[in-house]
Parts: structure tokens; sequence; C-alpha cells
């Protein structure tokens, strides 16, 4: 009985002298488990998860309608409904089109995004900038960035956006293109995407193409007549050998793939100087070189006519006097010819306008 005793009372001893270190082995392996379950759930601060964004299907603004005997507009929107786009009509400012994209938001930003409008590059853009507004040129956009009158993007897009004028001549009016980038500014830029080149909506061989060109000037109603037009362009182009100038001139439109033809349009210039509040004394001109004369005078309104990079001497002036009002204007004819971008191999086709392809279209 007395061995049995002390039997107990040893391994009683061992039992409680063992107990601190299976406990402390017990807090190592569950403190090593917390460890390893915490470790696991964390997620580093800095580091960035892309997640793959779903953009919204391509849309078209048809910024503009036809007058008369045109057809850019419907056959732009022909074109696009035949791709499957949806059209949008009826937005025939910057800032409709702004407000339009905010206010048709959803949780997945715009993709692409086309706006057409009709313009060139001496009469700029046929695009009001804010409603019942002046047409869109780099000064008047600028001026209605910074007074705030022009809506800004709210978060609907991203720098994966593309915002795609199909305006011709655009690019030829860098300024104006860096304008319309700020007009866009958002969160996220997206992406100005135009083309050096004139587009074409309903060709007689293709729906849509670019083509690029050649410009001649004249007074309005005083052309010297096609041969010496034809002459006249092909020494300010001496580089391009693929065109004849004369045929070119009488062509409206393209008879075979590629070739060139003319289209025609006008530019206005109108000044007025009040001479009621001054001690200058109004001119009085007797004839269209006289008028020419004092523009050239005057270094203000040549500034103005850099702008267009023409002549003054190809424009028609006219003078009159209203009260104490003088009242200036001139106006030139272009003819515009236009060779259209045609595949260097291959079957005679239009090149596909294609917005990715950094050698028709540029992108700010």
């Amino acid at each position: 009985m007395r061995t049995f005793l002390k039997k107990s009372v040893f391994v009683a001893g061992l039992i409680v002298l063992s107990s601190p270190f299976i406990s402390c082995d017990n807090n190592e392996i569950k403190k090593e488990k917390d460890l390893i379950e915490l470790t696991e759930n964390v997620i580093p601060i800095n580091e960035e998860v892309d997640i793959e964004v779903i953009a919204r299907k391509p849309i078209v603004f048809i910024a503009g309608f036809d007058k008369g005997n045109e057809t850019f507009y419907s056959n732009a929107r022909i074109y696009f409904q035949e791709k499957g786009l949806t059209i949008i009509d009826g937005q025939y400012s910057l800032e409709e089109i702004i407000t339009w994209l905010n206010n048709n938001a959803n949780q997945n930003p715009y993709g692409e995004v086309h706006i057409v409008n009709q313009s060139n590059p001496y009469k700029g853009m046929n695009l009001e900038t804010v409603v019942r507004g002046e047409k869109i040129t780099a000064e008047t956009l600028r001026e209605s960035i910074t007074k705030g009158t022009l809506p800004s993007l709210k978060n609907i897009v991203n720098n994966k956006t593309k915002i795609v004028f199909h305006a011709s001549g655009l690019l030829e009016n860098e300024v104006l293109f860096k304008t319309l980038k700020d007009a866009f500014s958002a969160k996220k830029l997206p992406k100005i995407i135009a083309s050096p080149y004139h587009t074409v909506f309903g060709g007689k061989f293709s729906n849509h193409y670019l083509a690029q060109p050649f410009y001649v000037f004249y007074p309005t109603a005083n052309s010297p007549g096609k041969m010496d037009l034809s002459k006249e362009i092909a020494k300010k182009y001496p580089h391009e050998k693929d065109i004849h100038w004369f045929d070119a001139l009488n062509n409206e439109e393209e008879r075979y793939v590629g070739e060139a033809y003319t289209t025609k349009f006008s530019i206005p210039i109108k000044w007025e100087f009040d001479y009621h509040n001054t001690d200058d004394k109004m001119p009085i001109f007797t004839s269209k070189e006289e008028v020419m004369d004092w523009i050239e005078q005057h270094d203000e309104l040549m500034v103005e006519m850099s702008k267009y990079n023409i002549p003054v001497d190809k424009f028609r002036w006219n003078w009159n006097v209203k009260n104490s009002t003088l009242v200036i204007r001139g106006r030139t004819s272009a003819l515009c010819v236009l060779k259209p971008l045609i595949k260097p191999y291959g079957d005679l086709k239009h090149i596909e306008p294609d917005t990715s392809n950094k050698r028709l279209y540029a992108m700010k």
C-alpha cells in the first residue's frame, strides 16, 4: 500500500511538472495557426488589382442636317445604321452632346462615341459651342470653357474611351484639336480622334472613305477659268504627280475608284468699323485695290487673315457705309480637289477607315 502511494505521488508530480510545457506548446501552435490565417487574409494596401471594365457599345451623334441637295448626314446615318450602331439625332451643339452623355450614363463607361459633323479647315466646324451659340472655333470653344458655360463630363469615360470626330480638316487646326481635348476633360481622360483627311460618306464605290484634299482659290464670281486654276494648283503642289489637275477640276464625282474630283465652297469675311466715337477719319474707297491696300496696312486685320492662310487678293471685296459705320465684306471661292485613298496593292479598293490606324487618324 505504501509503495502504491509513493508511485501515485511520483506520477502526479510528473503531470504537474509537465503541464506548463504542454500548455506552452498548445499556445504556440494556436498562435502560429492564427498568424497563418491572418497572413492569408491580408491584402496589401498599395497593390492595384486590374479589373476589366466592360465598355458600352458604340454610339453615333449625327450632329447636323442636310440642306438643299446635300446628303452628307443622311449618308452617314445609313452607313452607321448598317453597322448596327445606335444613332443619336437632334444634338447640334457640344453642350447638348456632353449633356446627353451625362444624362444617359450607367455603370459602364462609354466605349466609342462618334460625332459626325460636316466641316472644313477654312470654315471651321458646323457645330455650335452651346445651344444657339457661336460655331466652334479654337477661340469660341476656349471662351466657353473659360466662362464655364460648357458642361463638364461626369465620371462616365475612362482612358480607353474613344471620342471620334468625323469632321474634315479638323487636324489642320491643331489649336482647335487640343481645345476639344480640354472640352472633354474628365477624371480619366478619353482619347480624342480625328483624321487629317476629308471624310466622305455615300460614295459611288464605297459607303465611307477618306480623301486627301488640295485647294485653290479665286475671288467669288471672278474665276480666271479652269485652265489657269489647274496651272496654279499644279504649281502649288509640285510633288503630286498622280492627278491630272484640269480633269480633276472638271469632275464632280469619282467616276472610277481612286479618281480625283472637286468640291466647292465659299469663305465669307465681314468687318464693321465704327467711327462715331473716334478721332480717326473714315477712309473713302474708290476701288477694291484701295480696300486691299488698307487691309494690308492694318496688322490686326492681317493677323485675322493669316488664320485662313489665303492671300488678300483671292477675295472679292465690297464696302458700304451705314451712318458712321464702315462695313467691309470679302468672299473667296475654294475649289477642293479630293484624291480618295486607295489600297497600294491588290484589287483597286478604297482604304477602310480604321480609327486605330495611326496613318489615317491622329489621337490626343
